[in-house]
C-alpha cells in the first residue's frame, strides 16, 4: 500500500503540472497566432484587398517603366561605346566589335519586348547571364584571324575592358529590383573568374608559381616575369572580384532603399486617390502633403462659399421608386463634383439633395470668389444639358438653386479625435446658405452677394440681370444681391 501511494504521487504531480501548463500553452499559441496575423496584416499594408490590388498594379507599372528605362539607357550606352570603338579600333577590326555590340543590343531587346510576359523577370535574369558571357568572351577571346593583333591571349587580361562589365550592374540598378543587381554581380564574378582561370590554366601561360622554386625571387626577375606577354597573375582577379562584390552589395542596398521609396510613393498615391473618393481632391492632396505639419489647424482666410440644392426634390421623389430617386441624386452629385473640381473648388459636404463647396480655402490664390461665380454659372449650364437629356426621354427637368457669398471665415478641422471634418465656419456660410434658400422667393436660379459679383469676370457678370436689396432670414440688415434667371 505504501509503495502504491509513493508511486502514485509523482504521477499525480505530473498530471497537475500538465493541467496547469495547458492553459499557458494555449495562451502562448494564441499570442503567437495573433502576432503572425498582425505581421501578415502589416505586410499587406493595412489596406483592403481592392486597394492592395491597385497597389500591386501600380508597383508593377513602375517596375515595367524601370525595365523600359533600363533598356533605353542600355541602348544609349551601346551607341556611345560603338562610337568610341570606331575611333579607337582600326578598320576592319572595328566591324567585329560593332557586330558584338549589335548582338548585345539584341540580347537586351528580347527581354524588353517580353517585359509584359508572366515570367518576364526570369527571362530578364536569363538574358543577363548571356550578356555577361558575351561581353566576357568579347573581352578575353581575340578577334578572328586577320582582324586582330597577333599578341598572346594573356595580354587581353591586362586591358581595362573589365570595367564594361560593371555597366551591366548600372543597368540592373535601373529596374528597381535588388535581386537583379545581386544576380548580375554574382554572375559577373563567376563568369569573369572562369574566363581568367581558363587563360591562367593554359600551358603557355607564365605564372609566378612556375618561376619561383625556393620561395624567393629578386626584384629584377619579378619584373621580367611581370613584363612577359604570356604572364597572368591572380592578384588582379582577386581585386576585381572584391571590388565587384562590394560594388554589387552597395548598389543592391541603394536599389533596395530606392525601391522602398518608390513603394512608399506608390502607396501614398493609391491612398491619396482612395481618399479623394471621400474628400475633395485638393483636400486629399493637402492632407497627403502636409499631414505631418499639422494639417487642419484653424486659420482665418477669405473664402467664397457656394450652396446648391435641388428645388422640390422631396416632391419629385415622392412619386418615384427608391431606385429612381437614388439614380437622380447620384446623377446630380456626379455632375456637381465634376463642375466644382473643374474650378478647383473644395466639396465641403453633401447636404441631402444639395451640397456646400468652398473656393480659396486651401490654395490661397486669391481668386476664390471669381472661381465660385464661374462654378455657379457652369453648374447651371451643366444642369441645362442634363435636363435636355432628361426631357428627351420623358423625365421631368431638374431645377437647382445656388447661393454664393464670400468673406473671412475660420477654416480647419472640427470634431472629436475619432472623427474630424475639414470645413469652414463663419457668418459667410450662413449668408450663402440663406441666399440659396432665398432663390424660391426671388425667383432666380443664382443669388450672389455684391462682393462676389464684383470679383466675377464680365462673361459671368452678364448672366445676372437683377439687383435688389434683400433681408435674409434671421438677419436685421439687408444686403445687396444679384440675381441670375
Amino acid at each position: 500500500m505504501t509503495e502504491h501511494v509513493a508511486t502514485a504521487r509523482p504521477r499525480a504531480f505530473t498530471r497537475d503540472r500538465l493541467t496547469r501548463a495547458l492553459p499557458l500553452a494555449r495562451a502562448l499559441t494564441f499570442r503567437a497566432g495573433l502576432r503572425i496575423a498582425r505581421l501578415r496584416h502589416w505586410l499587406a499594408g493595412r489596406l483592403p484587398p481592392r486597394v492592395r490590388g491597385r497597389l500591386a498594379g501600380n508597383v508593377r507599372a513602375a517596375e515595367l517603366a524601370g525595365l523600359a528605362f533600363a533598356f533605353r539607357a542600355r541602348a544609349v550606352a551601346i551607341v556611345v561605346v560603338s562610337l568610341w570603338l570606331l575611333i579607337l579600333v582600326p578598320w576592319p577590326r572595328d566591324l567585329y566589335y560593332l557586330a558584338v555590340a549589335g548582338l548585345f543590343f539584341l540580347l537586351g531587346y528580347v527581354p524588353y519586348r517580353l517585359r509584359h510576359h508572366a515570367r518576364a523577370g526570369t527571362i530578364k535574369l536569363g538574358f543577363t547571364v548571356l550578356d555577361i558571357a558575351l561581353m566576357t568572351a568579347a573581352i578575353i577571346v581575340p578577334p578572328p584571324a586577320g582582324l586582330g593583333v597577333d599578341w598572346p591571349i594573356q595580354t587581353r587580361l591586362r586591358t581595362p575592358e573589365f570595367l564594361y562589365l560593371l555597366l551591366l550592374l548600372g543597368e540592373a540598378a535601373l529596374t528597381y529590383w535588388p535581386v537583379a543587381v545581386l544576380w548580375t554581380g554574382t554572375w559577373i564574378a563567376a563568369i569573369w573568374s572562369l574566363g581568367v582561370w581558363l587563360v591562367y590554366s593554359r600551358a603557355d601561360t607564365v605564372r609566378f608559381a612556375n618561376v619561383v622554386h625556393d620561395g624567393r625571387l629578386s626584384a629584377e626577375a619579378s619584373l621580367k616575369v611581370f613584363l612577359d606577354p604570356a604572364y597572368v597573375g591572380l592578384t588582379p582577379l582577386w581585386t576585381q572580384g572584391i571590388v565587384t562584390g562590394l560594388f554589387t552589395l552597395l548598389l543592391a542596398i541603394a536599389v533596395w532603399r530606392s525601391r522602398g521609396t518608390m513603394l512608399a510613393q506608390v502607396r501614398a498615391e493609391v491612398v491619396r486617390a482612395d481618399l479623394a473618393r471621400y474628400v475633395s481632391p485638393d483636400v486629399a492632396d493637402a492632407l497627403a502633403a502636409r499631414a505631418h505639419a499639422g494639417f487642419g489647424a484653424p486659420q482665418t482666410r477669405v473664402v467664397a462659399v457656394l450652396f446648391a440644392d435641388v428645388v422640390g426634390f422631396t416632391g419629385m421623389s415622392e412619386g418615384m421608386a427608391p431606385e429612381r430617386a437614388f439614380a437622380l441624386l447620384r446623377g446630380f452629385r456626379e455632375r456637381s463634383c465634376k463642375v466644382v473640381f473643374r474650378h478647383a473648388g473644395t466639396l465641403d459636404k453633401f447636404l441631402g439633395d444639395g451640397f456646400m463647396a468652398t473656393f480659396g480655402g486651401l490654395d490661397g490664390r486669391g481668386d476664390g470668389a471669381a472661381r465660385a461665380m464661374a462654378c455657379a454659372v457652369a453648374l447651371q449650364d451643366e444642369i441645362d444639358a442634363w435636363n435636355a437629356k432628361r426631357e428627351a426621354r420623358g423625365a421631368a427637368p431638374v431645377r437647382v438653386a445656388v447661393g454664393v457669398h464670400c468673406g473671412p471665415v475660420v477654416i480647419g478641422n472640427i470634431g472629436a479625435d475619432q472623427r474630424v471634418e475639414f470645413t469652414v465656419i463663419g457668418d459667410v456660410v450662413n449668408v450663402a446658405s440663406r441666399l440659396q434658400a432665398a432663390t424660391r422667393e426671388v425667383g432666380g436660379r443664382i443669388l450672389a452677394s455684391d462682393c462676389c459679383l464684383s470679383a466675377a469676370g464680365p462673361d459671368v457678370a452678364g448672366r445676372f440681370t437683377r439687383t435688389l436689396p434683400l433681408t435674409l432670414r434671421g438677419r436685421l440688415q439687408p444686403i445687396v444681391v444679384h440675381v441670375a434667371e
